[in-house]
């Protein structure tokens, strides 16, 4: 596999047969998301078995990540399952409203709404389609006027232009859901909504609770699709293991303009930090019904793989589209032409920093090895995987293989950037593992004879974040 950049892909109707699950694999899926929006605990614990069997069939290990809901910010039902609104009209949102709604107004799933507004506040409804403004608030009754209209249906979300919803990220049944992702031990989970690093730590406490039982600890990712979330990042980031740029609320409530800046930024900040990032939402979107991309598509998949995004995600493509299998042969095709177009700037990378740690700064070196030497490969022996993570934030056009004893921290490593993260025997003597790495590695066709590769373990072997040793290899 040549491509460095990962692909998300959710799981829905159109994907859950086993064998287009099979074919989406084969074709480059590297985590498969589990979306708790929709469906109940015992859809996800069997589509998680399907991936987990389906993988091994393949011959490929793919990350699974549970997606929370988080906070249903919604309008009601209505009586006839949608209203067509009219520009300059009166519009309620009416918190104790029980009646299915109509042209005049509908109840709301989000009760708070009425104490997070007052006149003159924006809120953009169905993704920012619709508009209106507020006039009034009259105790449990939101009184609006119709700035931009449209087609208006049941449960539509809703936004605030600027953000200020108080609504909390992690709701009763996340915490439910979280249950049921630590059952089906689920690697990544990704939590909906945060305002804060303390919306993180208390979902971290949540999965590590949850997680006991199954001797399971997840990676937490941070979607960041609030207003709020943009000035507190670095606290957010610190908090998590990875961040996801969620496009489609955060559009809403920051404006459309502003996000492609906020997604450089917010790629640039993960990669620095060392946590993995995730650019999501409408990708490929013309996919769902189409067998081919528009151009705008390719050039914002493509942009988002140069600006060193780890992983590309794909939402109704794959979860309900016509094309799921050729959805992901068409982003895997792209994000390789992106990828042979990227500048390395390592020795760039590595002026004025400082490494305070061993293993940070073999890792460091290994990359830099690598690249002047021009070695085929980069192999890490790795327990945790922290070794190839570090490796990972720097662009290098030389693949990186971790090989780990541990099935979780093999998981977690597939979505990396550039690393191929691949299952070992636990060994305790070095010079067995180092002959054993090159083995695996030849065997693969990864390396043939005269080829030159790092690579990196730590002695004695078995202890995370060990690694204190780089050797440069060629292959006899």
């Amino acid at each position: 596999m040549s491509r460095a950049t990962k692909i998300v892909a959710t799981l829905g109707p159109a994907s859950s047969s086993p064998d287009v699950l099979e074919r989406m694999i084969r074709a480059g899926v590297d985590v498969v998301r589990l979306n708790f929006s929709h469906g109940k605990a015992q859809d996800h614990i069997d589509r998680a078995l399907l991936v987990r069997e389906v993988a091994q069939r393949a011959g490929r290990e793919v990350a699974i990540m549970a997606d929370l809901q988080g906070p249903k910010i919604r309008v009601g039902k209505f009586a006839e399952g949608k209203v067509q609104l009219e520009n300059g009209q009166p519009f309620v949102l009416d918190a104790q409203r029980t009646e299915l709604g109509d042209i005049h107004g509908v109840g709301l799933d989000y009760k708070e709404l009425p104490r997070d507004v007052k006149p003159g506040d924006t809120l953009l409804l169905n993704d920012g389609l619709i508009v209106l403004t507020v006039t009034a608030v009259k105790g449990e009754q939101v009184h609006t006027t119709v700035k931009i209209g449209g087609e208006l249906s049941n449960n539509k979300g809703i936004n605030k232009q600027g953000g200020g919803l108080t609504a909390p990220a992690l709701t009763a049944k996340d915490m439910d859901d979280i249950k049921t992702a630590m059952s089906l031990q689920a690697d990544y989970v990704a939590v909906s909504f945060p305002k804060n690093a303390t919306d993180m730590e208390m979902a971290r406490q949540l999965c590590n609770v949850a997680g006991e039982a199954h001797r399971h600890r997840p990676a937490l990712i941070a979607k960041i699709e609030r207003s709020e979330a943009i000035p507190v990042l670095d606290a957010i980031l610190k908090a998590s293991d990875g961040i996801m740029v969620a496009r489609g609320d955060l559009a809403v409530e920051v404006g459309n303009a502003a996000v492609p800046a906020l997604q450089k930024r917010m790629i640039k900040m993960a990669r620095e930090m060392d946590k993995v990032v995730i650019t999501a939402t409408q990708m490929m979107e013309s996919m769902i019904v189409n067998p081919v991309p528009t151009r705008a598509e390719v050039s914002d998949v493509a942009n988002a793989v140069l600006d060193g995004t780890d992983a590309v995600m794909l939402s109704a493509e794959t979860a309900a589209g016509k094309y799921p299998v050729e959805t992901i042969e068409q982003m895997a095709a792209i994000a390789i032409e992106a990828e042979h177009a990227e500048d390395v700037s390592l020795d760039a990378d590595f002026t004025n920093k400082q490494f305070g740690r061993i293993d940070q700064s073999i890792a460091m070196g290994a990359l830099f090895t690598a690249h002047h030497l021009g070695c085929k490969a980069i192999i890490a022996l790795t327990e945790s995987g922290s070794t190839a993570l570090w490796m990972s934030r720097h662009k290098i056009h030389v693949p990186i293989y971790a090989l780990t004893a541990q099935r979780l921290s093999q998981r977690k490593m597939a979505l990396y950037r550039n690393v191929r993260p691949i299952l070992i025997p636990s060994m305790t003597d070095r010079d067995e593992a180092l002959k054993m790495a090159e083995r695996q590695l030849v065997e693969r066709g990864v390396l043939m004879p005269g080829d030159t590769y790092a690579i990196t373990c730590g002695e004695p072997m078995g202890h995370p974040g060990g690694t204190n040793m780089l050797k440069v290899c060629e292959v006899r």
